[in-house]
């Protein structure tokens, strides 16, 4: 047993430090970016978009949230559960390829007959121009789970793997060893996840992600941020932290992209890991799995291109803030500020719109 004594930071913790800038408007911020990958190299080819994805989860990584997400070059990982019929359907209605990932778990580690992945190299192999392939597992620490991102690497060495979740240095390195370009980073932080009740594991979510992108970096590879976000300026400050990505979930969720059934004024959210989850994909207990999500209920927040607005400006925002010219150039113009509060909270039960 040991304690690490030094502090560590979640995005509630800090501000951005404002500078002086030579940029004159929030339309001198390039908030595109081109990615060439570790394991992509020999193909000398390159990705190139707006850095921040949606989850895929239910609610948020659906083919309705990918058409909308398109048009601004973002990304969005589909959820796993979607029948072969579902992708004919929104591939022949126009979904672009190139900016979604196919999902899937590990389950194919214990049984090779696997729905989740079987299905996965079928959607690859019918439409091989989709380039991301994101392997999902609650709990990345495991050796057969990098036994079975080498295995992925192996068998489609010209996708972009994105592999996680994890949230320290020493397994970022050990995913991008084995044939990880993109490590997923976050334990906990979600607004729908609560690994960190149930299991007392974690770890705040800006000193881990600065942990892993130093690692990732240092090997050529890259990091998604994977939740905690709540509102625009988290996104920044993930971004200011070292992440490549920034993976939404909860503020994303609730819109009409969603494909849930409105009730009543509100659309369901939960954790992939709860029991409404289970319930809904014929996962079992099996008498020694505990639920780590939550299932609520949100206010219906109308189409999710309002919000795609709204995030994308306050990540412009913060750019002409502290002089970052590129989304890119964020980490090196991002000093952060310890803080007791990050804002006044006076009115916030009064405000009637934005």
């Amino acid at each position: 047993m040991r304690i690490e004594t030094d502090i560590k930071l979640d995005y509630k913790d800090v501000l951005l430090k404002p500078k002086r800038s030579t940029l004159s408007s929030r339309r001198s911020v390039t908030i595109e970016r081109d990615f060439t990958f570790r394991h992509w190299n020999d193909t000398r080819e390159s990705w190139s978009g707006v850095p921040i994805m949606a989850s895929n989860m239910d609610g948020v990584g659906t083919f309705s949230m990918a058409n909308v997400l398109q048009n601004y070059n973002m990304l969005t990982i589909i959820k796993k559960h979607y029948t072969i019929e579902d992708w004919e359907n929104a591939v022949g209605h126009g979904m672009s390829l190139s900016n979604i990932a196919v999902s899937t778990g590990t389950n194919a580690i214990f049984d090779p007959d696997a729905e989740d992945y079987k299905k996965a190299q079928e959607i690859l192999t019918r439409w091989p121009d989709i380039k991301f392939i994101c392997i999902d597992v609650a709990n990345g620490y495991q050796q057969n789970f990098s036994d079975f991102v080498r295995e992925v690497r192996e068998r489609f060495p010209k996708k972009i793997i994105i592999a996680g979740n994890v949230i320290t240095g020493e397994m970022t390195e050990q995913l991008c060893i084995a044939g990880a370009d993109i490590v997923k980073c976050g334990i906990g932080p979600g607004s729908v996840c609560t690994t960190r009740i149930m299991t007392g594991v974690g770890m705040p979510q800006l000193s881990g992600i600065m942990e892993c992108a130093d690692a990732a970096h240092g090997l050529g590879g890259h990091i998604i941020a994977d939740g905690g976000c709540t509102e625009p300026g988290d996104v920044a400050k993930a971004f200011g932290a070292g992440a490549d990505f920034v993976m939404l979930g909860g503020m994303l969720a609730g819109h009409d992209e969603s494909e849930l059934s409105e009730v009543a004024g509100q659309y369901e959210f939960y954790g992939m890991s709860s029991n409404r989850a289970m319930q809904e994909h014929g996962t079992r207990k099996d008498g020694y799995r505990s639920s780590e999500g939550r299932h609520i209920r949100l206010d219906a927040r109308g189409p999710v291109e309002h919000t795609v607005v709204e995030i994308l400006g306050g990540v412009r925002s913060a750019c002409t803030y502290i002089g970052a010219r590129r989304i890119k150039d964020i980490p090196k113009s991002a000093t952060f500020v310890l803080v007791n509060t990050t804002y006044n909270t006076v009115y916030l039960q009064n405000t009637v719109g934005d």
